[in-house]
């Protein structure tokens, strides 16, 4: 694989429901809807083109997404970066002086791993890294 590949744009939507409505109206449909309680969030991914987006609303008032809400309101939360080894490409950054808000990657959506890369090193910009999660025999 070539890398990085965009894999999607994270949008913080205080409803999946009301975020929805604009892309169905586009013609975009969600692939389905898929809680993750590691990161706090219920998510719906719809495909555009060759990328997609990911529509987040917060579990719980604890959540990072709906504290997001509460700061900046709805909006873009992160870009998603689709990387081929998740730890080679985070030591990297580490060694290159990158913040990364996680020591490990986390398991993210649809199982992949992930992990961001704080704003105040990406140029404001809250960045994932993400990677198919390796097959279990």
């Amino acid at each position: 694989m070539k890398e990085p590949v965009l894999d999607h744009i994270g949008i913080a939507v205080a409803s999946l429901g009301e975020g929805l409505a604009l892309y169905r109206a586009l013609g975009l449909e969600a692939e389905g809807t898929e809680e993750v309680p590691g990161q706090g969030v219920r998510v719906a991914f719809l495909p555009a083109g060759d990328a997609r987006i990911e529509l987040l609303e917060p579990l719980g008032e604890d959540s990072p997404i709906a504290r997001h809400l509460d700061r900046r309101g709805p909006g873009i939360h992160h870009i998603c970066l689709r990387v081929g080894d998740i730890r080679a490409t985070m030591a990297r950054l580490r060694e290159e002086g990158f913040e990364l808000l996680s020591e490990e990657p986390q398991e993210g959506a649809h199982g992949m791993l992930v992990c961001f890369v704080h704003p105040r090193s990406a140029g404001g910009v809250l960045l994932e890294l993400s990677q198919p999660a390796p097959s279990r025999p």
